[in-house]
């Protein structure tokens, strides 16, 4: 599935996220100057996280590379917290949806591909790899973080509803449980022990979580209970 994305983007309205609690990822924002502003301080912080990490990211240096007067940053965001939060939420404002293959085992087998793929060049991994330390130091960073995910992961339950539908996954399967299966492999590879993560560990996940589903390990108490 997709990981916060480094790339630039120009849709959304900065203003609207001065107040302590942001719109949910995927919530419509008006355009227009204010939609140039947000995204100009989102790449900023992009690139400030890419290249020398949350702790040393200042408001300073987002404001030269976003071309923003500091007096308007505080004001709009608040802080550099703010600003952070901001830029994750704005990532996941996107029309993202999961792969449909026709069948659970290469829907499974091409959302671990995603998350390899989306590491697999250290430039491009950089941001998103910061985003996950920034969450370890910073609360509003990590809400921020756990909202993303948490979209990312809601987008992928049709992923499982549909294989429940074919006779592919028990009824009662949980699909967020199972999307997460698919990417907790790799997530620990690449950020607690540090490893390499490839197409073959890609594949792999998928696979072990795919044997999960058709053993049942994924059914919710009432699942198991029909069953």
């Amino acid at each position: 599935m997709n990981e916060p994305s480094e790339r630039p983007t120009t849709s959304a309205d900065p203003a609207t996220h001065a107040t302590p609690a942001p719109p949910a990822p995927g919530s419509r924002r008006p355009g227009g100057r204010t939609a140039r502003t947000r995204a100009a301080v989102r790449d900023a912080v992009l690139t400030g996280l890419a290249e020398h990490g949350y702790p040393d990211l200042t408001v300073e240096y987002v404001a030269e590379h976003s071309g923003v007067h500091k007096t308007t940053l505080y004001r709009r965001w608040g802080s550099l917290e703010g600003m952070v939060a901001d830029a994750l939420d704005l990532a996941g404002e996107d029309d993202w949806t999961p792969p449909d293959t026709g069948g659970l085992a290469g829907d499974l087998r091409a959302l671990a591909r995603e998350v390899s793929d989306g590491f697999a060049d250290p430039a491009a991994a950089a941001a998103p790899t910061a985003f996950v330390g920034a969450a370890f130091q910073s609360p509003r960073a990590a809400e921020a973080l756990h909202a993303f995910y948490a979209e990312r992961f809601r987008r992928c339950e049709p992923v499982v509803e549909r294989a429940v539908e074919r006779g592919e996954a028990p009824p009662g399967t949980d699909a967020g449980a199972v999307v997460r299966a698919v990417s907790a492999p790799l997530f620990l590879r690449l950020f607690v022990t540090r490893e390499p993560v490839g197409t073959a560990q890609a594949d792999q996940a998928a696979a072990a979580a795919l044997a999960a589903v058709e053993a049942g390990a994924f059914l919710t108490q009432r699942g198991a209970a029909a069953g």
